[in-house]
């Protein structure tokens, strides 16, 4: 039986509406029904069918169509709606939406994502920052998160010849990457220190930089983006803070993404960076839920795919009766590059990608010539043992496995990392973007 039955109805199924059609909100209601809930309406206000965002910059790239990026279809049972919701009325039970209609729960779970974050950049936006969520951009801007993101850029890429990609972290490198596919010449502009400097240590973002030079992409770091130059509300270029100019018909903005948690801030439920869970993901109410980017667990928004899936899959076995409750992810980031006339660069980058502590190792191959580059960061534990905390790979990834697997069950090693790092695995990597 499931968990949630009323008083006033105790032969009826629990009512669990799911806000949020991406992935996270996807996987929920497809796990929902595997586990035996009968009663799932799903709200997604996006146009396109639900779809894997990990694949958006191959279908930018035009490796793939954007059908090929399509989730599986829901089960029958599941009542989807393509409708937003605009209020959440805990006291009543019930969500109201744009279209008017009122949907009542028993448990609401909200999977409703993040939105990019638009720099306050001169030119960017008629009016001054005002503090809403949507601005309307000049012609050929745009922002990198979505399949409409996507369909957008490619309708504006013909007759592009020039693109300024802002932001050097996952999002902005697959954009440069993509663009470049196109035939389109980019730069790649990016305020850091280095490329990646979330998930890369010096050294691998030095190589990545060097593969992406092969593709044709002009890579700036420390270089900051002051104003979006327009004529007539069109991109032209950008001006950098040192006053040098970039020509431009296509700017794509990747600076980062923030929680969407403007509904359940309305409905009074606890927001810190994202919607505060628990272990059980329940939120400040106990009859409301959050997956995904828009969740902060134990302090952490991951704002990754692989931890939002898991999300879903475990609060699927809550919901069901199941104790199954969420201690938190161990992130493996995966990022495959490849161009029309180079060989393919795989990434991977996983838990501690530097020495935190005196007795952290740090075991290191690199191959320049090849552009291959593996790094790992072994700590002794209590017992004697050393264990796998981290690592950082680029090139053939045929250890990836392996490594992923080792780390992910903080497992003791039984060989030197060394002999880890020259081992091609028998197990596969997947994506975790």
């Amino acid at each position: 039986m499931l968990k949630g039955m009323t008083a006033t109805d105790s032969t009826a199924e629990p009512r669990i509406v799911v806000i949020g059609g991406g992935m996270a909100g996807h996987r929920l209601a497809q796990q929902l029904t595997a586990h035996g809930a009968g009663r799932v309406t799903l709200l997604a206000e996006e146009e396109h069918a639900p779809y894997n965002r990990v694949l958006l910059a191959d279908v930018l790239a035009g490796r793939y169509a954007p059908d090929t990026a399509a989730l599986a279809a829901l089960p029958p049972q599941v009542e989807c709606r393509r409708a937003r919701a605009v209020r959440i009325d805990r006291e009543h039970r019930l969500v109201q939406c744009d279209d008017g209609a009122a949907v009542a729960y028993d448990h609401l779970v909200l999977a409703t994502g993040s939105n990019p974050v638009l720099p306050p950049l001169r030119g960017l936006f008629d009016d001054a920052l005002t503090g809403r969520e949507r601005h309307e951009l000049p012609t050929g801007v745009f922002a990198f998160r979505t399949m409409a993101d996507c369909e957008l850029i490619d309708r504006h890429l013909p007759g592009v010849r020039q693109a300024v990609v802002v932001g050097g972290g996952l999002l902005g490198v697959s954009a440069a990457r993509a663009l470049a596919a196109r035939g389109v010449q980019v730069v790649l502009a990016h305020q850091g220190e280095h490329l990646m400097e979330r998930h890369l240590d010096e050294e691998a973002a030095g190589l990545l930089r060097a593969h992406l030079a092969e593709l044709g992409v002009e890579v700036h770091t420390e270089c900051r983006v002051r104003s979006a130059l327009t004529e007539d509300r069109r991109i032209t270029g950008v001006e950098l803070a040192d006053g040098f100019r970039l020509d431009a018909e296509l700017l794509v903005i990747a600076t980062g993404v923030r929680p969407r948690t403007g509904l359940a801030a309305a409905a009074g439920l606890e927001v810190r960076r994202g919607i505060v869970v628990d272990d059980r993901l329940r939120t400040s109410d106990p009859a409301v839920h959050a997956v995904g980017d828009c969740a902060e667990h134990r302090g952490t928004v991951y704002g990754l795919a692989g931890p939002a899936l898991a999300q879903a899959d475990r609060l699927a076995r809550l919901l069901c009766g199941q104790d199954a409750p969420y201690r938190g992810s161990r992130l493996l980031t995966r990022l495959t590059l490849a161009g029309p006339d180079s060989a393919p660069l795989d990434l991977a980058a996983f838990g501690e990608t530097s020495p935190a502590g005196p007795g952290d190792r740090v075991v290191r191959l690199a191959d320049a010539s090849r552009g291959t580059y593996r790094k790992v960061i072994v700590r002794r534990d209590d017992l004697g043992g050393d264990r796998l905390v981290g690592g950082v790979l680029l090139g053939d990834l045929g250890t990836v496995g392996d490594l992923a697997g080792t780390w992910e069950g903080d497992e003791a090693l039984s060989a030197h990392p060394l002999h880890l790092l020259t081992t091609q695995s028998t197990t596969p990597g997947g994506p975790s973007r």
